[in-house]
C-alpha cells in the first residue's frame, strides 16, 4: 500500500460586493486562514506532496492505493476534511485521466471523510504500474489541496474591490451562519458545464438577460452575442485560474509589446506583422507559457476598403459600433499618462535630480481579451489600452463652465487611440503617432511594474521575473520610459538601472532596408516628452564613450551607430536604441538575419555578434487549418490517425507516408474541390463573375506595395490575355484555364499602390467581358481583404504567388498559410521561402527571379539592363491606353521603365513567365499536382508558430511552461 500525505494549504476567495449582505463571521484564533480562488476552492492548487510511509496525523489528508482489495480494480482511499463539491472534484480528476469508477464507498470519521474509489483504466483493468499510480496520486493531491476546516470568516480587503473570504472550520454552534456559509460555498463550487444542453441554456439566458431580447424572438446577431458571452463565461473561469496560478507560482513572465494585433476581423493591425502577433498569442497560450500581450484598442482600426469605378476609397471601420462581446472593460485598471511640460532640477539629499513636470495628463483604461490555449486549461491575456480624458481635468472644466473646451479636450484625448497609424506626412500626424506609441508604452510599463512590485521588493530580481519583447521599433520608447521609472520614481542609481534594463529587453525587427527604419525628430520628442529626450541623450553619450574605447575614433562608424542622427532634421534612431539596449536582436528568417548582419546592422553585428540570431516566423495551424479548412482538418486527422498534429504540427510529415495512396489522393482532391466551390460562390456573390471550378485558382493576396510586385502579376495576366487573343481556336483548347484572384489594401497616401489597384480593375473589365476568352481567363479583385475572407480564399487556392524582389521580404507568413492548406507556391527566393525550399524541395514549388546576391548588380546596370520583348509589349499596351485611362497610368508605367525599374520587374519577367508555364504543365497532370500539394502540406509543420514560440522561449526569453492544473 502506497501512501501520500500532505498538510492543509491556506487559501483566499475574492468575489464582488454582491456579498456584502453576507454577515461577518468571527474566526477562532487557532484556525489558519485559507486562500481559495473564486469561484471554486479546489480548482487549481498544486500541493507540495511528500511520500511518507508513516501513519498520517489526524491533521493531514492522505491518499492511499490498495490493489489487494479487489481482483478487477484498484482502490484509491482518500481521507480528507469534508467540504462541499470535493466529491465532484475527485471524480473529475479520474475522468480527465481516462479512468472509470466502478463503485465508491464513503465513510465519516469526525470532521474527516474516507472515500474509497474502485477504479479501472480505459481497458477495464486494474492499475498496477507504479509510475502511473504515482501520477494519479499527485493529480488527486493537486485537485484536493485547497482544503479547509469548515468555518468562514469575512474581512474587508484593502487590496481589492470586493471581499476576501477566508475559510476556517465550520465548527458547531454557528447555526444560521453555518447554513449561509454552506449555501455560499455550494454556489461558488464547480465550473460551468460544457455539455450541449448547458450551453444552450446559457445562450438563452444571455439572450434574455445580457442582450435583453425575448428568448422567443431574437435574430442571428443577437444569437451571436449570446453565444459569445456564454463562451466568454467559460474562458473567464480559465482566465482567473491561470492567472491565480501564475501569481502563486511566480514564474518568469513574458510581456509581448506590439502596436498591432490582428486577432480576427477587428482590424487592430495591418497585414503580416499584426497577424503574426495574433499567432504568437495563440501559441503562447497553447504551450502554457506565462505571458501577457499589450497593445492599443483602436476605435476604428485599419480602414475599410471600398472600390468605386476601380478606385480605392477608405472608410472608417466602425468595428465597435455593435460592441465587442469578447473583451472585458477594466474601468478600475487605469493609469495616468503624461505629455509635454518641462524638466526641473531638484535637490534630493544633497544631489541634483531631474523631475518632469507634465503639461497634459490623460487616462489609459484597460480592456482585457482572454486568449485560450488549445488542449490546455491555460488562458492568457491580451490587454489593450484606450485613451480617456483625465477625470480631474474634466471636472475642473465643468466647474468653471467651460463645457465646450471640455468636450474638445475629451475628443483630442480619445483621438490618441482612435486610428491605427495616423497619416504622418504632417507635423500633427507625426505627433499623434508618437503620442500613440508613448501612451501604449507608459500604460503597459506601469501595469507591468505594478504587478512586479506586488510580489517582489527588489528590482535586482526584475530580469529573473520579467522579459519584455519589442515587436519591431514601435514600442522602443519602453527603454527610455523604464529608465525614467527606475531612476526618477524608484530612485535607483543610473548605472544600476541601466544594467537591469539591458537584461530584460529583446527586440525583433521586421524591417529589411535601412531606409525603412523608424526615426523620431528630436524637436518633436523634446516638445512631447522632454524628460525622455534627456534620457536618450544620456544613453547615447554613455554608449558613444564606451564605443570609442572599443573601436577608436572611427567617426564614420561612430556616426552610423549613434542613437542620434545629425543632419537637416536631427532625429532619434529607434532601431539603434533597441539594439543597444536589448540582450537579443532577432531576424524573422535566416535570409533576413543574414541581411541584418551583413548590411542593415553590419556595424552592430561586428560589435556584438552574440546578440544576433534568427527565429523564423510561423503561423498557427489552429487558425489556418482547423478553423479555416475543417474538411482538410478532418482528412488530416483520419489519415494521420490522430488529432495530435493540432498541437504538434511536426506530425504533418506523416502525410508523406500516404502520398502514393490513390484513395488518399482522391479524398485530397475532393476536399480541394469543395473549398473551390465555396470560394467560387463568394466570388460570384461579391463581383458577379462566375468562374469555372476546373480552372486553376491563382491567388495573390497581401498588402499592395511596389516591392510585393502585384504589378508583375498584372503584367503576366496581360501577357496571357494577349497570347490568347492571338491564338486560333484549336490552340486555345490546350490552354490551362485560370482564375486570377488579387486582393489587398493600399495605404491611403500611397498613390502608386492605388494606381496598381485601378489597373487591376481596368484589366479585369477588359478580360472578363471578352467573349473570345470565356472561362479561359478571369481576373477578380477581392475588396476589403481581411481574415474572414482569407479563411475562404486560402483553402480554395491552387496556386499562390509571392513575388517580392529578393531581399525585400523579411519573412512572409502568407506563404506559410497557403502551404499548410496544400496550395502550391510560385515565388522568388526571398524571406522564409528559402527555408520552405529546404523543407519541401525545389521540385514542389515554382521558383523564379534574381537571387539576393544578384539584385544589387542588376540595379547598377540601370539603363543598360535588357528586358524581354514580352515585357516591353505589355508595358506599351498599358501606355497606349489599351485598358483605358492612358494618362492616369503614365506615372505607374514610368516606375518600371528601364533605368527606373528599382524592383526589377522587367529583369525578372522572362523567368516569371517560365515559372508560370511550369505551373501550367504540372496542373494538366492531376496526380502529379496532387502529390506536390500533399508534400507541400506535409512540410508545413516547421512553419507553425508553436515552433517559433518554443525557440523564442528557450533561446531569447528564457521562460518555462507553467501549466495551470485542472
Amino acid at each position: 500500500m502506497h501512501t501520500i500525505s500532505f498538510p492543509h494549504l491556506t487559501n483566499a476567495h475574492t468575489f464582488p460586493n454582491l456579498l456584502t449582505s453576507f454577515p461577518p463571521f468571527s474566526s477562532p484564533a487557532h484556525f489558519s486562514p485559507i486562500s481559495v480562488h473564486f469561484p471554486t476552492a479546489p480548482r487549481n492548487y498544486r500541493l507540495r506532496a511528500s511520500t511518507n510511509e508513516s501513519t498520517p496525523s489526524t491533521s493531514t489528508s492522505t491518499i492511499t492505493v490498495d490493489n489487494s482489495d479487489s481482483a478487477n480494480s484498484t482502490a484509491f482511499v482518500i481521507r480528507a476534511r469534508n467540504r462541499i463539491g470535493l466529491l465532484q472534484v475527485i471524480t473529475r480528476v479520474f475522468k480527465v485521466l481516462g479512468l472509470s469508477i466502478d463503485r465508491a464507498i464513503v465513510e465519516f470519521e469526525g470532521d474527516f471523510f474516507i472515500k474509497r474509489f474502485f477504479v479501472t483504466d480505459s481497458h477495464g483493468n486494474k492499475i498496477e504500474d507504479l509510475e502511473n499510480l504515482e501520477r494519479i496520486k499527485r493529480a488527486l493531491a493537486e485537485a484536493i489541496g485547497g482544503d479547509g476546516d469548515g468555518t468562514v470568516s469575512v474581512v474587508k480587503s484593502t487590496a481589492n474591490r470586493g471581499i476576501v473570504v477566508r475559510r476556517a472550520g465550520l465548527v458547531e454552534g454557528f447555526g444560521e451562519r453555518k447554513a449561509k456559509a454552506e449555501r455560499m460555498f455550494s454556489l461558488m463550487d464547480g465550473f460551468l458545464k460544457n455539455d450541449p444542453f448547458s450551453l444552450q441554456k446559457d445562450i438563452l439566458h444571455h439572450v434574455e438577460y445580457t442582450v435583453a431580447r425575448s428568448r422567443f424572438n431574437f435574430d442571428d446577431y443577437e444569437a451571436y452575442q449570446a453565444l459569445s458571452h456564454s463562451v466568454r463565461d467559460r474562458l473567464i473561469e480559465r482566465w482567473h485560474d491561470t492567472h491565480t496560478y501564475f501569481k502563486r507560482t511566480k514564474p518568469k513572465r513574458l510581456y509581448f509589446l506590439s502596436l498591432e494585433f490582428l486577432m480576427g476581423d477587428a482590424a487592430l493591425g495591418n497585414g503580416g506583422l499584426a497577424r503574426f502577433s495574433a499567432c504568437q498569442m495563440d501559441s503562447l497560450a497553447t504551450l502554457d507559457y506565462p505571458a501577457w500581450g499589450y497593445g492599443l484598442r483602436y476605435e476604428y482600426g485599419l480602414f475599410r476598403q471600398i472600390i468605386v469605378d476601380g478606385f480605392q476609397h477608405e472608410q472608417p471601420d466602425y468595428w465597435l459600433n455593435f460592441g465587442n462581446p469578447w473583451e472585458i472593460e477594466r474601468i478600475h485598471v487605469t493609469y495616468e499618462v503624461k505629455f509635454y511640460g518641462t524638466v526641473e532640477d531638484v535637490d534630493r539629499n544633497g544631489e541634483k535630480h531631474e523631475v518632469w513636470i507634465p503639461g497634459e495628463t490623460v487616462e489609459a483604461v484597460a480592456y482585457d481579451n482572454p486568449i485560450p490555449g488549445y488542449g490546455t486549461r491555460n488562458t492568457i491575456n491580451l490587454r489593450l489600452w484606450a485613451a480617456k480624458p483625465s477625470n480631474h481635468f474634466d471636472l475642473e472644466a465643468y466647474n468653471t463652465g467651460d463645457y465646450i473646451n471640455s468636450i474638445v479636450n475629451r475628443q483630442r484625448t480619445e483621438s490618441i487611440s482612435n486610428v491605427l497609424y495616423p497619416d504622418d506626412r504632417s507635423h500633427q500626424g507625426k505627433e499623434m503617432r508618437l503620442k500613440q506609441q508613448y501612451f501604449f508604452v507608459s500604460a503597459s510599463l506601469q501595469d507591468i511594474i505594478r504587478r512586479f512590485k506586488e510580489a517582489h521588493n527588489n528590482f535586482d530580481e526584475l530580469p529573473e521575473k520579467v522579459a519584455l519583447h519589442l515587436n519591431d521599433t514601435h514600442p522602443s520608447l519602453s527603454i527610455a520610459e523604464i529608465m525614467r521609472i527606475l531612476v526618477d520614481e524608484e530612485q535607483l542609481d543610473w548605472n544600476k538601472a541601466w544594467n537591469i534594463v539591458c537584461k530584460i529587453f529583446s527586440f525583433t525587427t521586421h524591417t529589411v532596408v535601412a531606409e525603412g527604419l523608424e526615426k523620431i525628430p528630436t524637436d518633436l520628442l523634446g516638445s512631447l516628452l522632454p524628460r525622455h529626450l534627456q534620457i536618450l541623450y544620456k544613453i547615447n553619450s554613455n554608449f558613444m564613450e564606451e564605443l570609442k574605447k572599443r573601436i577608436g575614433l572611427d567617426y564614420n562608424r561612430l556616426s552610423r551607430m549613434s542613437i542620434v542622427e545629425e543632419g537637416a532634421v536631427k532625429s532619434i534612431r529607434m532601431a539603434n536604441l533597441s539594439i543597444i539596449c536589448s540582450h537579443t536582436v532577432n531576424g524573422v528568417s535566416k535570409l533576413h538575419s543574414d541581411t541584418l548582419k551583413m548590411r542593415t546592422f553590419k556595424d552592430f553585428y561586428e560589435l556584438w555578434p552574440e546578440k544576433f540570431q534568427y527565429t523564423t516566423n510561423g503561423v498557427t495551424q489552429r487558425r489556418w487549418i482547423v478553423v479555416s479548412n475543417p474538411s482538410l482538418c478532418a482528412l488530416l486527422s483520419k489519415w494521420l490517425g490522430t488529432e495530435a498534429w493540432i498541437r504538434n504540427a511536426d506530425l504533418l510529415t506523416g502525410l508523406r507516408d500516404h502520398v502514393d495512396n490513390t484513395g488518399f489522393r482522391h479524398e485530397w482532391k475532393m476536399v480541394k474541390r469543395l473549398n473551390k466551390m465555396r470560394l467560387a460562390e463568394y466570388i460570384e456573390t461579391m463581383s458577379g463573375v462566375k468562374v469555372s471550378l476546373d480552372a486553376m485558382f491563382d491567388v495573390q493576396v497581401k498588402r499592395i506595395h511596389e516591392y510585393k510586385r502585384q504589378l508583375l502579376n498584372i503584367f503576366g495576366i496581360i501577357h496571357r490575355y494577349d497570347c490568347l487573343k492571338n491564338m486560333d481556336k484549336n490552340d486555345r483548347t490546350k490552354v490551362v484555364p485560370r482564375v486570377c484572384i488579387i486582393g489587398g489594401k493600399a495605404a491611403p497616401g500611397y498613390e502608386i499602390a492605388k494606381k496598381i489597384i485601378k489597373l487591376c480593375h481596368a484589366v479585369a473589365e477588359k478580360i472578363n467581358n471578352d467573349a473570345d476568352i470565356g472561362d479561359l481567363l478571369k481576373l477578380v479583385f477581392i475588396p476589403d481583404y481581411n481574415v474572414s475572407v482569407a479563411e475562404m480564399v486560402i483553402p480554395g487556392a491552387d496556386l499562390s504567388q509571392h513575388l517580392s524582389t529578393a531581399g525585400h521580404e523579411a519573412s512572409g507568413t502568407g506563404s506559410m498559410k497557403f502551404l499548410m492548406n496544400g496550395c502550391l507556391l510560385l515565388a522568388t527566393a526571398d524571406g522564409s521561402t528559402v527555408e520552405i525550399i529546404e523543407e519541401i524541395g525545389s521540385d514542389n514549388l515554382f521558383l523564379f527571379g534574381a537571387k539576393v546576391q544578384e539584385v544589387a548588380e542588376l540595379r547598377e546596370k540601370g539603363g543598360a539592363l535588357k528586358v524581354p520583348l514580352q515585357f516591353a509589349r505589355v508595358l506599351r499596351m498599358v501606355r497606349d491606353g489599351y485598358f483605358g485611362d492612358k494618362d492616369y497610368f503614365k506615372s505607374l508605367c514610368d516606375t518600371v521603365e528601364v533605368g527606373n525599374d528599382f524592383y526589377l520587374l522587367g529583369s525578372d519577367f522572362g523567368s516569371y513567365l517560365e515559372a508560370q508555364a511550369a505551373a501550367d504543365k504540372a496542373f494538366v497532370e492531376p496526380e502529379k499536382w496532387t502529390k506536390m500539394s500533399i508534400l507541400s502540406a506535409a512540410g508545413s509543420g516547421r512553419f507553425s508558430s508553436d515552433r517559433t514560440i518554443r525557440e523564442y522561449a528557450e533561446r531569447t526569453w528564457k521562460i518555462d511552461p507553467c501549466q495551470c492544473p485542472f
